[in-house]
C-alpha cells in the first residue's frame, strides 16, 4: 500500500509576519531584562558610584572654579548617558549569547525578514535601556536636578535615541561573533574611549585643540551635549559656571544646534542599523 506524502506548506513572508517578529523580539528583550534582577542592578553600580563618589570627589577640587553648581549636577547628565550606553550594548551582546546556545539559528531559519529581527533587536534594547536610565533620572533631586515635566519628557526621548543607535551598533558588532569573550572585549575597547572622550565626565570648554578634535568626531559626543543643554535649561546657574559646563559643541566658530546634534545621532542609527540587517543577511 502507497503512503502518501504529507505537504508541509510554510507561510510566506508578509509586512504583518515581519511586525509580529519585530513585537516578538522586542517582548523577549523586556521579559530578559525584567527577570535579571542581578543584571539591572550591576548596570546601576557603576554610573551611580561615578556620580556620588567620583563626583564629590572632583566637585571638592573644582568647588573654587564654579561657586554655585555642584560638580555632580554637571555630571549627571553624563551619567545618564552611561547607563543608558552600558544597558544597550548588553542588550546588543545577547545576540551572542543567543548564538552559542542555538536560538540566534531558530530565528534566522523562522519565515520572517532578517531586517525585522534587527530592528525588533534594537527597539528592545532600546526600551530596556530607556527602562534603566529612569532610574537615574529618579535620583535627578538628589544632585540639584529639578523634577520639570518637560525636563523629564526631553531626557526620555534623547536616551531612546542614543539608545537605539548603540544597541544598532552592538547588533553590528555581535552579528560576525562567536563567543561572549570577544564581544565583551571589543565592546570595551569601544566603548569606554567613546564615553571618556563624549564630555560626560569633564566640560569641553578651554580642551587642547588634539582633545577637542577627538571630541568633535566622536558620535558620543552629540548624545551627551542635548542632555546637558536639556538640563543646564532648567537651572539657574551664573553666566560665567554655565559658559565653562555647558559650552555646546563647536566646529570651528560654529556652534553645533541641538537640533543638528540630534539629527546626527538619528542619521547614524539608521546607518548603523542598515549595517546590522546586512550583517546579518550574511550570517549563518
Amino acid at each position: 500500500m502507497a503512503t502518501e506524502a504529507i505537504g508541509v506548506r510554510v507561510p510566506a513572508r508578509s509586512a504583518g509576519h515581519d511586525l509580529r517578529a519585530v513585537k516578538i523580539v522586542l517582548h523577549r528583550e523586556m521579559l530578559r531584562f525584567v527577570n535579571d534582577r542581578t543584571r539591572m542592578l550591576s548596570m546601576l553600580v557603576q554610573p551611580v558610584l561615578w556620580l556620588f563618589v567620583m563626583g564629590t570627589g572632583l566637585g571638592s577640587l573644582v568647588r573654587g572654579s564654579i561657586p554655585g553648581v555642584d560638580y555632580r549636577t554637571f555630571m549627571y547628565p553624563g551619567m545618564i548617558s552611561m547607563t543608558v550606553i552600558m544597558t544597550a550594548m548588553f542588550s546588543a551582546g545577547s545576540i551572542v549569547w543567543d548564538r552559542e546556545f542555538g536560538f540566534l539559528r531558530e530565528m534566522l531559519v523562522a519565515p520572517v525578514s532578517r531586517g525585522a529581527i534587527v530592528i525588533g533587536k534594537c527597539l528592545g534594547g532600546a526600551v530596556v535601556a530607556v527602562g534603566q536610565g529612569i532610574i537615574i533620572v529618579a535620583m535627578a533631586g538628589l544632585v540639584g536636578v529639578p523634577y520639570a515635566p518637560g525636563l523629564i519628557v526631553t531626557l526620555l526621548l534623547e536616551m531612546f535615541l542614543a539608545a537605539f543607535t548603540i544597541t544598532a551598533f552592538g547588533v553590528t558588532l555581535a552579528a560576525r561573533m562567536k563567543n561572549m569573550q570577544t564581544f565583551f572585549g571589543l565592546m570595551q575597547m569601544a566603548i569606554m574611549p567613546m564615553m571618556f572622550l563624549s564630555g560626560a565626565m569633564f566640560p569641553l570648554a578651554n580642551l587642547p585643540s588634539w582633545l577637542h578634535l577627538l571630541t568633535v568626531v566622536n558620535p558620543m559626543t552629540y548624545a551627551v551635549d542635548p542632555m546637558r543643554e536639556a538640563v543646564f535649561a532648567h537651572l539657574d546657574v551664573p553666566s560665567a559656571a554655565a559658559s565653562m559646563l555647558n559650552p555646546g559643541v563647536r566646529w570651528f566658530d560654529f556652534q553645533v544646534p541641538v537640533g543638528l546634534e540630534l539629527g546626527l545621532v538619528a542619521g547614524l542609527g539608521f546607518v548603523l542599523l542598515l549595517v546590522a540587517v546586512m550583517e546579518f543577511r550574511k550570517a549563518e
